[in-house]
């Protein structure tokens, strides 16, 4: 299994591929889904390319976004630039391009987006005659999904194993534009699923709170079953994340997929591990999003990084700016706590139960 990580910028590709990357995915400035990423410059495009094959690490660019007829050429240019300076492959969404691209780089793998939808066998099969050389599957399916289309066909499958789930069917959002006047799908997405509604029944208020928005998952617990599904490459969501993100995340699906292949020894995930990728970054304590039950899909109670517990609030003196904790995790200067929603850094530690 190919582990595959986000790359925003030149300092998160050195950290993907220090913690154990076996490819990456980044953007460049133009038609890619995270426009607001930092992203790559021409240049910077083949200094990165030339610096992860150098260490044997593959380089997948993402062409990933509608497209307009003005625009192919473009697109196609910039398809050009990165095939002669060694991509390893390019994902795309817009079919027309996919078309034209498999069309003029014959030899060039092209992978077929998660906003492509590809949710069936069917859809693999067709990817497969078009000349697709990997589905990068909706994010929608089960392992048993998944399994029973690994017995079928040959085409490489990848997956999203971890990070950031879409409310909209694999990214296939409209709501962004109608809300918030951008595109997801043009790579500006608003997140109009991250905001609090309510919910009516006859005019009254039944449910409250972010909705819409689904927790992240998390595929270390599962691994084993991945893998034995058939699945070619795990995909770590966040491109758009910090480089301590990258790093930790990359590190520690590197060592589980490791240990998940190596039959000499038991599989299990290290509680210590779990609290490092839940302090990261994590919505709603994360889950395996519909890899299994499908159940406690959305976390309506805060759309964004939960962090993890470490007390309750004992006694508060607002004055001295002064709080008293029962803490059930150590803490550390300039740790930032939240406390119902208001955040600070922690700046005085008169004991370990008495901040400031």
């Amino acid at each position: 299994m190919e582990l595959l990580s986000p790359v925003g910028n030149f300092d998160n590709l050195i950290a993907a591929i220090q913690n154990g990357a076996d490819a990456v995915y980044l953007g460049a400035s133009n038609f890619n889904a995270r426009v607001n990423a930092q992203n790559f410059t021409p240049e910077e495009l083949k200094s990165a390319i030339l610096y992860a094959r150098k260490r044997g690490v593959d380089v997948h660019l993402t062409l990933n976004t509608l497209l307009f007829n003005y625009e192919i050429q473009e697109a196609l240019n910039l398809a050009k630039f990165a095939y002669e300076s060694g991509i390893s492959s390019i994902i795309v969404q817009d079919i027309g391009l996919a078309y034209l691209l498999i069309k003029h780089f014959p030899d060039l793998p092209i992978h077929s987006s998660t906003q492509m939808t590809i949710s069936n066998l069917h859809g693999v099969k067709l990817m497969e005659q078009l000349g697709f050389k990997r589905v990068v599957l909706a994010r929608e399916l089960s392992l048993q999904e998944i399994a029973q289309i690994r017995k079928n066909t040959s085409m490489e499958l990848e997956c999203f194993g971890h990070g950031a789930l879409c409310v909209s069917y694999s990214g296939q959002c409209l709501f962004s534009s109608m809300v918030g006047k951008r595109s997801g799908n043009r790579g500006l997405c608003a997140g109009p699923c991250r905001l609090p509604y309510n919910l009516l029944k006859n005019g009254n208020t039944i449910d409250n709170g972010y909705l819409l928005s689904p927790r992240d998952i998390c595929t270390l617990q599962i691994l084993p079953e991945l893998i034995k599904c058939g699945v070619d490459s795990l995909k770590i969501e966040g491109r758009k994340k910090s480089y301590e993100y990258v790093s930790i995340v990359t590190k520690m699906y590197r060592k589980y997929i490791d240990l998940a292949k190596d039959n000499t020894k038991p599989y299990k995930v290290e509680e210590e591990d779990l609290k490092q990728i839940l302090q990261i970054y994590n919505r709603g304590g994360m889950g395996t999003g519909y890899f299994e039950n499908r159940k406690n899909i959305v976390f309506s109670e805060k759309p964004n990084h939960l962090g993890v517990y470490i007390g309750r609030v004992k006694a508060i003196q607002p004055k001295r700016k002064q709080v008293t904790l029962d803490l059930a995790e150590e803490i550390q200067m300039g740790d930032v706590i939240c406390i119902a929603d208001d955040t600070s850094y922690v700046s005085q530690i008169i004991n370990q139960n008495t901040v400031r």
